[in-house]
């Protein structure tokens, strides 16, 4: 199946309506990971037509569950989920926040060719970072354990915003081992067209 098709079957699954022109930049930005893949090792997965699902698919999968006007995407890499919410929130303000400087300067190189004048690359230690303004959404798709991620990126969330965490298998012990300062609020399980593997979006909230 081609690339395109594909992509809009799995968005036609998941319940989404996106423009033909956002499409489009979809079909860009893969085409831009797997060249950049080819010397900078953006991505473990190869195949174009894999990263239909396991890229694209899995952070769109997200989409129907949150909404926001302000999202950081923490340890982005190759700009997943940032990239794919930047694409279909253009009204909100997205930060792609990612240590490594050849993955901002992929980053950067995105942005750029898919026009995205709603996203900007920050290449700073989330420990380390002062960010100007918190943010209604705080998410990672494969920074690091609940603990750790809420240590070190909670402190970017704004009143009455979430911490979103994107998972595989329902991490059990990670759940178990949050701080107090933050509590679970829902972990829902996601279908993701074209992909077996679990999923799971854990969304969390400073505790009281």
């Amino acid at each position: 199946m081609k690339t395109d098709e594909e992509l809009a079957r799995g968005i036609t699954e998941l319940g989404l309506d996106i423009p033909a022109a956002t499409r489009a930049k979809f079909n860009k930005y893969l085409e831009l990971i797997a060249k950049w893949n080819r010397v900078h090792n953006l991505t473990a997965v190869r195949d174009i037509e894999k990263m239909v699902s396991v890229h694209v698919l899995d952070s769109l999968a997200i989409v129907p569950h949150l909404k926001a006007s302000s999202v950081i995407d923490v340890g982005s890499g190759a700009g997943l989920p940032g990239i794919p919410l930047a694409l279909v929130w253009p009204y909100a303000r997205v930060v792609l926040l990612d240590s490594n400087h050849k993955k901002a300067a992929f980053l950067r190189q995105a942005v750029i060719e898919l026009g995205l004048k709603n996203a900007e690359v920050v290449s700073e230690r989330v420990e380390a970072w002062q960010a100007p303004q918190k943010f209604d959404l705080v998410i990672s798709r494969a920074f690091s354990d609940l603990a750790e991620f809420t240590q070190l990126a909670g402190k970017l969330c704004a009143r009455g915003g979430v911490v979103a965490a994107m998972k595989g298998v329902y991490p059990d012990e990670e759940v178990a081992q949050l701080p107090a300062s933050f509590r679970l609020e829902r972990a829902l399980p996601l279908k993701v067209p074209g992909l077996e593997a679990q999923r799971h979006l854990l969304m969390l909230r400073p505790a009281a």
